[in-house]
């Protein structure tokens, strides 16, 4: 029997513009939760990619003279994957809903819907938003300043159409997904999000309209090729087609389902009601967890193209550094919440708690084993009080950051309970004044400067293991300024679980000064 596989994906982003900041959180924040799985010394899957298909695609190709396919290309060649490369996204696969491997399985899956009685054919007249690609309920929407009606979510008028579609059973399922909720109390987080989705499900689901045949860029519906797929239907199923569904079913167990689906808020019904409902039609299981994280605001709006507030996550990487970047939104907002981004807020974090705690403490460090210890790693004498406070605080912040990040998807908590025990290593070698103890020429001078200084390498191995899954070149860095690859080999092979057994380190490893961890930062950019 294989080891079970744990499987995170993000939501498969519409490529009908370029990514902006809101995407990079999520994928950023998956990123993070599997490396640290990896770091447990688990077998990992991580997915993501980008849904191509719908009238919002094909409006947009249209707008800009090209095919929607071209469109499509372009943008994930240029703009979508670039970025996951530059942020350094591990992920272990990238899906495209218009790849044929996608495309086969999605009309497969809804066949057999069809042939079991889940889908039937009817009429559907009602409010649609194009963005959302998304009949749209009377709460859904807002009223505009002329009386227009307008999507609650990117406030641009609704359209009133009126079609004949096939339609997926749903209605039937709302007692089966209460009652699941009810017997797996985690599966949709945070609680706000629980809450949201028990209340919609107890007022009574609708059947969903699981076709369009008002336009032709989609999955074509197999018994009937005058209708295209819902393209929320065809979009969801990658989490399936992409490890194997209908093409190897080995792997397919072996990874299906995913252990947590990583999703925006808005779009936490499809993944909490939709895909579980479409999952039990077909008897296959049902995920283990949907976690929305909340909007990046800006100026009090969501960060969006639409209303004009994405920003270019390269602006950021440009100034700040990628590490910098992919630590900041998960250290300053809190997972599962709204979170407001400012350039000002993001220089006082870099220059208090990477530059001068983190980044001060590693160079100090160092230099001070060069300048009294050549270089090399001392060993240490008899530890006092002082270093078993240290020890006993690195074993607090593994455990603590294991808990919040590995399990409960806490970055934000994780993160300061290591941040915490870096000002907890500063305050120590303020208080054992290092720089002092070097006067004391004896031997009891020099053994207790050793043990200091070994101490504090030692707090920094940990917390470079620690900090890996979320600034793995700074990790990196460090490592090696510690002299820690050739001791104890490679850092990603270092389990975070593990990272507070004290001693690791060697005595005798060569420490290096090298550059500085979080420089200084520049004027920011006009």
């Amino acid at each position: 029997m294989p080891a079970p596989t744990y499987y995170v994906s993000t939501p498969i982003y519409y490529v009908n513009d370029a990514p902006h900041l809101g995407h990079a959180y999520t994928t950023v924040a998956g990123d993070v939760l599997t490396r640290w799985h990896r770091q447990r010394g688990e077998k990992v899957w991580y997915l993501t990619g980008t849904d191509e298909h719908g009238q919002k695609i094909m409006r947009t190709a249209e707008a800009n003279g090209v095919t929607p396919q071209e469109w499509c290309d372009k943008l994930v060649g240029e703009a979508w994957q670039p970025l996951w490369e530059h942020l350094n996204i591990a992920n272990d696969d990238f899906i495209r809903t218009t790849q044929k491997r996608h495309t086969d399985r999605v009309q497969e899956f809804v066949q057999d819907l069809y042939d079991k009685g889940e889908i039937y054919q009817g009429g559907y007249e009602g409010p649609y938003c194009v963005g959302c690609e998304e009949y749209k309920l009377p709460g859904d929407l807002i009223e505009g300043e002329d009386g227009t009606q307008l999507c609650a979510i990117h406030k641009k008028p609704v359209e009133l159409l009126k079609e004949e579609n096939y339609f997926f059973k749903l209605s039937a399922y709302g007692p089966k997904l209460l009652e699941f909720y009810e017997a797996n109390p985690g599966f949709i987080q945070p609680e706000s999000a629980r809450n949201e989705v028990l209340n919609f499900v107890k007022q009574g689901l609708q059947d969903l309209s699981i076709s369009r045949s008002t336009f032709d860029w989609g999955v074509p519906v197999p018994w009937d090729t005058q209708h295209v797929i819902y393209v929320w239907v065809d979009a969801l199923l990658n989490y399936a087609t992409a490890v194997g569904y209908g093409a190897d079913q080995a792997r397919f167990e072996e990874i299906f389902p995913a252990d947590v689906h990583l999703v925006g808020k808005d779009i936490l019904r499809f993944h909490a009601i939709i895909w579980p409902a479409m999952l039990m039609a077909n008897g296959l299981p049902v995920p283990g967890r949907v976690a929305a994280n909340g909007w990046l605001m800006v100026g009090g709006e969501k960060m969006s193209k639409s209303n004009l507030t994405g920003i270019k996550p390269q602006d950021l990487t440009s100034h700040f550094g990628v590490d910098a970047y992919r630590w900041y939104f998960l250290r300053a907002i809190a997972f599962g919440q709204d979170g407001s981004f400012s350039w000002e807020d993001f220089t006082t974090r870099y220059t208090s708690e990477l530059a001068n705690d983190y980044g001060n403490l590693a160079s100090r460090v160092a230099a001070m084993v060069g300048k009294y210890f050549g270089g090399e790693l001392p060993a240490p004498a008899a530890d006092g009080d002082a270093e078993k406070a240290v020890q006993d605080g690195l074993a607090k912040a593994v455990a603590e950051a294991d808990r919040r990040i590995g399990d409960e998807l806490d970055f934000q908590g994780g993160i300061l309970a290591v941040f915490d025990f870096v000002k907890q290593v500063n305050g120590y070698l303020t208080e054992q004044e290092p720089w002092k103890v070097a006067k004391d020429e004896s031997a009891a001078g020099r053994a207790r400067l050793a043990t200091i200084l070994y101490t504090a390498a030692e707090a920094l191995r940990g917390v470079a293991v620690l900090l890996n899954p979320v600034m793995p070149e700074t990790s990196q860095k460090l490592w090696e300024s510690l002299g820690a690859e050739d001791r104890l080999g490679a850092l990603a092979g270092q389990r975070v679980q593990d990272a507070g057994a004290w001693g690791a380190l060697a005595p005798g490893a060569k420490v290096t000064k090298g550059a500085v961890l979080f420089p200084r930062l520049e004027e920011k950019p006009a």
